[in-house]
């Protein structure tokens, strides 16, 4: 039997840790489980070809939406959640992924579900590297020649100053390893965004007309 699930992270909620106890507990109860679980980090960027990208519904609840929305004109301006953290430039630090690299993770994790008595197993996907919001900022504008106008705001409660993955787990045991860093990502998530700059929907169906 096996189990593959990845971890829904939410602000302030430790339900990946509430998901990661019940399949430990699945696992104890019968030894035959094979289970991996896998925790994202920041997934951004799109498929090369700019046919596959994040279209969020409503209001996006992570940096590069909006940052991709303000560079094709669907928002004025981008909003900077703190920049008085103690981190190069004072806003917070991420470990960003991209979507590409995300997915050869999963199918690496999948493959590890063929080897015999795995028992149950957690693996970081990210890049083990942090990047700080206004660098994620400058090498998006960098990639579409777009400049994204600011506005500084406070802290929001529950975010965290630094995070950033280890994944030697991941490199030694699923033999996977990230290879695309922040120039590309922000490359293919501006020829998605500029190809696609409704998504997947017409500008009438934001503007709320037929």
């Amino acid at each position: 039997m096996t189990l593959f699930a990845r971890m829904l992270i939410l602000r302030g909620r430790p339900f990946q840790l509430f998901i990661e106890d019940i399949c430990r507990d699945v696992y104890r109860s019968d030894p035959k489980w094979k289970i991996i679980l896998l925790r994202y980090f920041n997934p951004v960027g799109a498929h090369p070809s700019g046919k596959i990208g994040e279209d969020p519904s409503g209001v996006p609840n992570n940096l590069m939406p909006f940052v991709q929305q303000v560079a094709v004109g669907r928002r004025p301006h981008l909003t900077i959640f703190g920049t008085d953290y103690k981190t190069k430039d004072g806003t917070g630090v991420r470990d960003y992924i991209h979507v590409v690299d995300l997915a050869d993770g999963h199918i690496a994790a999948l493959r590890k579900l063929d080897a015999p008595d795995i028992g149950c197993e957690v693996y970081n996907l990210g890049t083990g590297k942090g990047t700080s919001v206004l660098e994620m900022v400058t090498a998006f504008e960098k990639a579409s020649g777009k400049k994204i106008p600011l506005v500084k705001a406070g802290r929001r409660p529950g975010d965290a100053e630094i995070v950033y993955a280890s994944t030697a787990k991941a490199e030694r045991e699923l033999n996977w390893k990230a290879k695309f860093g922040i120039e590309e990502m922000c490359r293919d998530q501006w020829n998605w965004a500029s190809k696609n700059p409704y998504g997947y929907s017409s500008p009438d169906a934001h503007n709320g007309t037929k």
